[in-house]
């Protein structure tokens, strides 16, 4: 039976003191309930997360991932949390994750309804084998958000610069993407801009030029994209943060999906139309990103 790890975090404050938070954690067994029926994470996916991926024991981008959170719960008027006490949550869970790829992943939920607030949890558990889809890619379609590009400084409430736990419509677009005999989606904007993957982001190359849509509210910021475009940087070679209109991806020079878990997968067609593959850039950007990473 494969290992999985849990602990149950007591929350402090953003100003707490203290140095060590060892007595804020309290270990639980990861098949058992650990959850009242009214907590709302569970009731309205009212939370944030981040995944993190672990090689070998190394938990990768520590930093951008607690960054990302803390920006997360300030768009979701959730307490700000104290990086230190989940910094020290997260050594926890790699420690236990020894050989191999695994994944950790932060929750942090609004709570019980009426009840004390917030809930936090950490987990640690295998990854999925990812080493094919690295090599032989994906096969992507094109969905539409239903929204705009602007639809975010219009309407913040929609919260769609933060990672939420309601993953309902991301699951959805990935079923309609498999339904259509792809592998995964790409959402695009209702006046025609490239956004990003459901669990991914996106890059492009566009002759010698790598671009990703610029994280201006309507996406997440990518921790495994911006790692990505720090390799490249270190190439020699162009990267860009801009708006991307969708007619560009299946029209470009090579594409990739990335994530903290699956790392960079190329993407092999977009709506049934092939696009070129870098195989050997592939292979060397997998190789750093699997490479420890601060």
């Amino acid at each position: 039976m494969a290992w999985h790890f849990a602990v149950m975090l007591d929350p402090a404050a953003s100003d707490d003191p203290r140095t060590s938070f060892a007595d804020t954690f309290t270990e639980v067994d990861p098949a058992a309930p650990a959850l009242s029926v009214g907590e709302l994470s569970t009731q309205r996916g009212d939370g944030i997360f981040e995944s993190i991926g672990v090689v070998d024991g190394h938990a990768q981008e520590v930093e951008p991932h607690l960054e990302r959170l803390a920006h997360s719960a300030a768009i979701c008027d959730l307490p700000v949390p104290h990086l230190a006490q989940w910094r020290e949550a997260i050594a926890l869970a790699a420690d236990r994750c020894g050989a191999g790829e695994a994944v950790i992943k932060l929750i942090l939920s609004r709570g019980v309804e009426h009840g004390p607030a917030p809930t936090a949890w950490v987990t640690a558990a295998p990854a999925a084998d990812n080493s094919r889809v690295r090599v032989d890619g994906v096969r992507v379609v094109t969905l539409d958000r239903g929204i705009d590009s602007a639809a975010a400084a219009r309407a913040p409430w929609l919260l769609l610069g933060a990672k939420t736990l309601s993953y309902a419509v991301n699951m959805a677009a990935i079923r309609e993407a498999k339904r259509r005999g792809a592998d995964d989606a790409v959402f695009v904007s209702s006046d025609g801009m490239l956004f990003e993957a459901p669990t991914a982001s996106v890059i492009l190359r566009i002759g010698d030029l790598f671009v990703t849509p610029a994280p201006t509210g309507s996406i997440l910021r990518g921790t495994t994209q911006m790692s990505a475009f720090a390799w490249l940087d270190a190439q020699g070679l162009v990267t860009e943060y801009r708006d991307v209109p969708a007619s560009a991806l299946p029209r470009a020079d090579a594409a990739w999906l990335v994530s903290s878990v699956r790392l960079a997968a190329p993407v092999v067609s977009v709506d049934g139309a092939a696009i070129p593959v870098d195989a050997d850039l592939t292979r060397r950007m997998n190789e750093y990103l699997l490479g420890p990473r601060d």
